[in-house]
């Protein structure tokens, strides 16, 4: 694999496959949109790529389930297809309807619930039959391309150690060739629990079969947890701290949730802000709160004109309350179909939507974008972030924080992903530039006006380790768990793993050192061991939060479990 292109763009570029159409063409386009908002971020269409972190789908109509070699599929899957079943356009309908169901394990987060709009993406997968060379556009390979390194693989994770990555340290484009290597999930071994620092423990908080992504304390110490694969707000409960004694339903029949904060801050919020896929709702609620007192309230309705690509929308308050800030990943993984010009002026343009702001499909996309707490008074924050999970404002400093995904298929080591303060009307670089000013040779000399405008981020991840949740430590004021001096202030990060990497990275829970409110660059592993293999791991960090009593929250998205770490032995 190379990048993540829709089939057009590779036609154009080397000619890569010949298409047989066999519906009608308005159908057909219709649904090459669908999966180009929707799934080109995971899958490629494109016969002469490796698998991204879904299988490709080139002639996936017709052909035996589990069939491409080398893909790390589920058991599930990989056992249908042993006992021969086949893509028929029937099995794909009932696959797309509700994947979860279907094929039990797998990662595809979201189906596709409108039967017109699932009969134009079928038609279109069906359309995409033929034969293909296996070749590659020069611009996006490189013929003296090493193997996958172990440099940085999850062998090396132990709490404790301490990565600094420079700038100066970055690999060249295309040193490795680019891998399409997803975790094959399996069921956490009878009595194993995640490595943590020396001087901690680690508990089971609370198990949920709905595997939520997102965790967010309340006041009086509730915990909601967003559980986006099933549109719904749960919230814990416990008594002494160590254990959930209830797991109840807040809010259910929303639209992907994913990002939560309360408004407005202290002891008595108003409102639950929650952000789904495309729009921002708000919840009544007081404090103490186990059920949603009335139907959440459209704040947002609509974030952009696409949906698809990343869709894991964060959302914080900016420390006066007076700002919400929202961010939204990028549809696509370089924008290569965009073109070089916008339709307007460029001038005009970025004075809509900001400094490097990109056009077509990605409008408004892999930005942070600001708002008025109702949802009024749209203004671009931040541009050229890729993918900001795990947006963050410092208590102390009320600096705007984001984890950023990088960009996929520059090779195992490039780009590195990063955690960096956002500044209001910053450019940091993505599709045309990344850490700085390195320009990326997919888009060469398509932005040189941008060279110099790009802020470097302050600490730079693994690549491909893809950071999601983050939370800045500081213990409750009473905390009976709260950690050592030296952590207050510190910021946690969950970093979810790679899939993009011949030899897996991350799958573990990271703290970034913090000196008087600014990263020195450095981080630390504090939380791993859920990797068994370069194939197999049993979980998946995906959030973090300070619980009532200090103790450290961990998210596992793949495993359902809330883990609690606390100082101890």
């Amino acid at each position: 694999m190379n990048a993540r292109i829709p089939l057009l763009h590779a036609l154009m570029l080397a000619g890569l496959a010949t298409v047989s159409v066999t519906h009608a063409a308005p159908q057909v386009a219709t649904g090459r949109t669908i999966f180009q908002n929707n799934c080109a971020s995971c899958h490629t269409v494109d016969a002469g790529l490796a698998p991204l972190a879904g299988p490709g789908l080139f002639g996936v109509v017709g052909r035996k389930a589990a069939g491409v070699a080398g893909f790390n599929y589920s058991a599930a899957l990989a056992k249908a297809g042993a006992g021969g079943t086949v893509w028929t356009r029937d099995e794909l309908d009932v696959f797309l309807l509700d994947p979860a169901k279907r094929v039990p394990g797998t990662t595809m987060p979201v189906g596709v619930p409108d039967a017109t709009q699932r009969g134009a993406l079928i038609d279109y997968l069906a359309s995409l039959q033929g034969t293909a060379a296996a070749a590659a556009a020069p611009a996006l390979a490189k013929a003296d391309a090493q193997p996958a390194s172990r440099a940085g693989a999850w062998t090396e994770n132990q709490p404790g150690k301490i990565w600094h990555i420079k700038p100066t340290d970055l690999a060249a484009p295309f040193a490795t060739d680019s891998a399409g290597n997803s975790a094959r999930v399996q069921a956490r071994p009878n009595g194993t629990l995640p490595t943590v620092m020396p001087g901690f423990t680690v508990s089971v908080f609370a198990q949920d079969a709905d595997k939520p992504r997102v965790a967010l304390r309340a006041p009086n110490g509730d915990v909601f947890l967003a559980a986006t694969g099933v549109g719904a707000i749960k919230v814990l409960r416990s008594r002494d701290g160590k254990k959930a004694d209830s797991v109840g339903v807040f809010a259910t029949g929303l639209a992907r949730p994913y990002g939560m904060a309360f408004w407005p801050s202290g002891a008595n919020p108003q409102y639950l802000y929650v952000a789904g896929v495309n729009s921002v709702v708000r919840i009544p609620y007081r404090n103490g709160d186990l059920t949603a007192r009335a139907a959440p309230e459209v704040v947002i309705a609509e974030l952009s004109e696409t949906s698809g690509g990343h869709t894991t929308r964060t959302l914080a308050f900016s420390k006066d309350g007076k700002t919400l800030l929202l961010s939204i990943g990028s549809a696509t993984n370089v924008a290569a179909d965009i073109g070089r010009t916008p339709p307007v002026p460029l001038a005009q343009w970025e004075r809509e939507h900001g400094v490097g702001g990109a056009w077509g499909v990605e409008t408004d996309r892999a930005t942070v974008m600001a708002f008025d707490p109702d949802g009024k008074n749209r203004r671009t924050f931040a541009t050229g972030l890729r993918n900001c999970v795990g947006l963050l404002v410092l208590p102390a400093t009320g600096d705007v924080m984001c984890n950023v995904n990088e960009r996929d298929a520059l090779g195992d080591n490039l780009p590195p992903d990063y955690l960096t303060r956002v500044k209001q009307g910053g450019f940091y670089g993505w599709p045309w530039y990344y850490i700085g000013d390195n320009e990326d040779p997919r888009l060469a000399g398509h932005r040189p006006d941008l060279k110099g405008k790009t802020i470097t981020p302050d600490v730079l991840l693994q690549a491909h380790s893809a950071p999601l949740g983050m939370v800045a430590y500081h213990a409750p004021k009473g905390a009976t768990s709260a950690f050592p001096k030296e952590y207050e202030g510190d910021v946690f990060v969950a970093l979810h793993g790679s899939w993009n990497r011949g030899v897996r990275t991350g799958y573990k829970v990271v703290r970034v050192f913090m000196k008087n409110g600014v990263p020195t660059g450095q981080y630390q592993d504090f939380m791993s061991g859920m990797v068994v293999s370069d194939r197999d791991v049993w979980g998946r960090p995906a959030a973090v939060e300070v619980a009532r009593d200090g103790a450290l929250l961990v998210v596992d998205d793949a495993g359902g479990t809330l883990w609690r770490v606390a100082p101890g032995r």
